[in-house]
Order: structure tokens, then C-alpha cells, then sequence
């Protein structure tokens, strides 16, 4: 009886030792080789294969003890695959709940009010974290892929930061810049003001656009917007350069000649009256809300006075006079 108690309590200690340990294990610190610490779980990757990699990269002490956590957790299959970066102290445990919640390493990439399709495509076939699946296609085909109803994709994307992890599409990236784009346009237009000389959202992409090349500071914005649509209202030529800069394309050699004015094409609005047929960069929210509500102004001209701000005029005389003021000094 009595050897049967000491066989009780020694196996009782032992259970105790032993999960002492464990917890000590599982608590206490890893030697990370560096930090912050980078490492990835590729898709498929299986619980021994994940310890195995860390423990070789001299992160875990032993691959079976973290294996052992995983299993007693309840954990073993819910590894989310990614990549994950560490910046601090982290205890094996820790570890496990992270890799099982998913918890990776966002990129982010930028695009920036102002691009132009071209530039945002250069962006993303540059960036390193994104998966390029869209690089040898044409624009069309893109707009194609991600489920656009245009087939010209200038304009159509919202210039904003987007988190993504590392390896996703690029088109994935550019489906949501598209949707943002399409909901905060839509948005918009059920906000408009009454009486505008624009057919459809697709128009106002256009002005806005052009209104945000046009634009030195953002007092000026719904100003310049005004500008622009007391023309349209008056069939008058819109008679801005970023138009007819943006038509030139690769011949645009940083100096806009007064051949250039002359010379018709579709983005040349001192040749042709109304909208260009496309956006020609990305628009901010705020030249769209510009556009849509515009200042209520009598201007048709504006010039530029070389602090960023510019000035208003009401008659061609006037305007003239601001030229000579401000350009021609």
C-alpha cells in the first residue's frame, strides 16, 4: 500500500514538474537571431513543418515543445498562413496565438492625388510586396479583370494608402481602389447640388480631374470648379493646359508652345468645346465634392498669381489685366 501512495505522489510531482515546466517554456522570452524578426508560413504548411522552420532558424529551443503547446491549445490546425514580423520580447506562446489568429505583417502602397493611370501602374509593378499579375496586361484587359464597366481606366481609381499582405494581386489592390473610387463618386452625385451642366457621375469624374490639376491651393478648389462650369453652362471652351498637356503625352516636354494650342486633338480644350473624353489624373474627394458643389460665382476666368492662390475674373478685360499683373511681371 504504502509503495503504491509514494508511486502516487512521485507521479503527482512529476505531473507538476513537468507542467512547470512546460509553463516555463511556453512563457518565457525566445532568442530571436535579430529584431525585429521577420519569417513566413507558407500556404498548406502544416503544424511540424512551421516548428521545424523555427527552430532551426534558432527561434524555438525545440520544435516538439511548441508542437506539444499547439496540440494541448487545441491550436494545431489553425496556423494562418502570411508573413509575420516581430519587434519585441515574445514568449513561444505568444507566438502560437499570433500565427493562429493571423495576425501578419501589413504592406501598403500609396497613390496619390493627381496621378495619372500610368503612374499608379509604375507604382504598383515597382512595389515588392504585391503579386503582379496584371503586368503584361493592357489597361482594358485590367479594367476587364477587376469587373469595371469602363474600358478606359484613367480617373477610376481613389488616391488613398491601401494595407494589403504581402503577395496579394495587384489587381485585388486595384478592385479596391476602383470600388472606393465608384462608392465615394456615388456619394457624391446623390449630393449635388441642383442645376449642374453634367449628365452623369462619369462627367463630374472628368471636371474633377481637371479641377484638381488646376488647383495650386485647396481654398481655390470650388472656386476654380465654379470656373469651369459657368463655361460649360455657357458653351464656352474650357481652355485649360493640363488637358492638352495630358493629350500630348511622351511629345509633352515640360513647355507647353502655343503650337500646341493650336494643334486639335480629343484632350485639347481651346480646339474642342465641353469635356474631354476621360478623366486625365486621379481625382481627390475634395475636387469631387468641388465639382458637385461648386461657389456660387459669376467668374469665367481665373490666373494664376504665383503663391499657390489665384484670381478670379468676371470678364475678359478684367482677366487680362490680371495676366499682365501676375504672369507678365
Amino acid at each position: 500500500m504504502r509503495t503504491l501512495k509514494r508511486l502516487l505522489y512521485l507521479a503527482i510531482a512529476g505531473i507538476l514538474l513537468f507542467t512547470g515546466w512546460i509553463a516555463y517554456r511556453v512563457n518565457n522570452p525566445v532568442q530571436f537571431p535579430s529584431l525585429p524578426y521577420e519569417f513566413s508560413i507558407k500556404p498548406g504548411s502544416s503544424l511540424k513543418s512551421v516548428a521545424n522552420q523555427l527552430a532551426d532558424e534558432g527561434v524555438l529551443p525545440d520544435a516538439w515543445s511548441f508542437i506539444l503547446l499547439s496540440r494541448l491549445m487545441g491550436l494545431a490546425s489553425s496556423l494562418k498562413a502570411g508573413d509575420y514580423e516581430i519587434t519585441g520580447s515574445t514568449s513561444p506562446l505568444q507566438l502560437l496565438k499570433r500565427i493562429t489568429k493571423g495576425d501578419i505583417t501589413q504592406s501598403e502602397i500609396r497613390f496619390i492625388e493627381g496621378w495619372t493611370f500610368s503612374q499608379l501602374r509604375q507604382t504598383l509593378d515597382q512595389h515588392p510586396s504585391v503579386r503582379h499579375d496584371t503586368i503584361d496586361l493592357r489597361n482594358g484587359e485590367i479594367m476587364k479583370l477587376i469587373g469595371a464597366n469602363e474600358t478606359a481606366a484613367e480617373g477610376l481609381f481613389f488616391p488613398d494608402t491601401y494595407f494589403f499582405a504581402r503577395g496579394s494581386s495587384d489587381a485585388a489592390i486595384l478592385k479596391r481602389a476602383y470600388r472606393a473610387m465608384q462608392n465615394h463618386l456615388d456619394d457624391a452625385w446623390a449630393a449635388r447640388a441642383v442645376n449642374l451642366p453634367l449628365k452623369d457621375p462619369y462627367q463630374a469624374l472628368i471636371l474633377a480631374s481637371i479641377v484638381e490639376k488646376e488647383t495650386g491651393r485647396e481654398s481655390d478648389r470650388s472656386m476654380v470648379a465654379g470656373v469651369f462650369l459657368n463655361r460649360l453652362r455657357l458653351s464656352m471652351m474650357l481652355q485649360t493646359d493640363p488637358t492638352v498637356i495630358y493629350g500630348l503625352g511622351d511629345k509633352f516636354d515640360g513647355n507647353l508652345r502655343k503650337k500646341d494650342l493650336l494643334a486639335d486633338q480629343e484632350y485639347n480644350t481651346y480646339t474642342r468645346r465641353g469635356l474631354p473624353p476621360t478623366p486625365i489624373a486621379m481625382p481627390s474627394l475634395a475636387s469631387i465634392q468641388a465639382v458637385l458643389n461648386p461657389a456660387k460665382t459669376d467668374a469665367l476666368y481665373f490666373v494664376a498669381k504665383g503663391n499657390g492662390e489665384s484670381h478670379f475674373s468676371t470678364n475678359l478685360e478684367e482677366h487680362n489685366r490680371a495676366v499682365s499683373k501676375y504672369q507678365k511681371r
